[in-house]
């Protein structure tokens, strides 16, 4: 059973930083990592992604701002998250596209969301 397990979110005022932290379990292999978040009445989007190649893709909006990193041998993908801005405020969402099995197809997974608010 592939488990995505993120800790570290919170509430912090405008300026201010926050470390999240996910742990993979269950997976035979990953491709990718990184997060998603989801504010209220929007649509799910990407935030940062790095791939086992050192690859990294971050949303316009968190460039600059955001870093994302991993620890591959321990199945483990960060987030430093500085200079927060209210709009910042979501659901963060870790994320891997990975195989269960050996013979699996990728496919994307996610954990269950860790609460990010942004405000004074």
């Amino acid at each position: 059973q592939v488990q995505l397990v993120e800790s570290g979110g919170g509430l912090v005022q405008p300026g201010g930083s926050l470390r999240l932290s996910c742990a993979a379990s269950g997976i035979f292999s990953i491709n990718a990592m990184g997060w998603f978040r989801q504010a209220p009445g929007k649509e799910r989007e990407l935030v940062a992604t790095l791939t086992n190649g050192g690859a990294t893709n971050y949303a316009d909006s968190v460039k600059g701002r955001f870093t994302v990193s991993r620890d591959n041998a321990k199945n483990t993908v960060f987030l430093q998250m500085n200079s927060l801005k209210p709009e910042d405020t979501a659901v963060y969402y870790c994320h891997a596209l990975a195989k269960r099995l050996s013979g699996s197809a990728w496919r994307p997974y996610f954990g269950q969301g860790t609460q990010v608010t942004v405000s004074s």
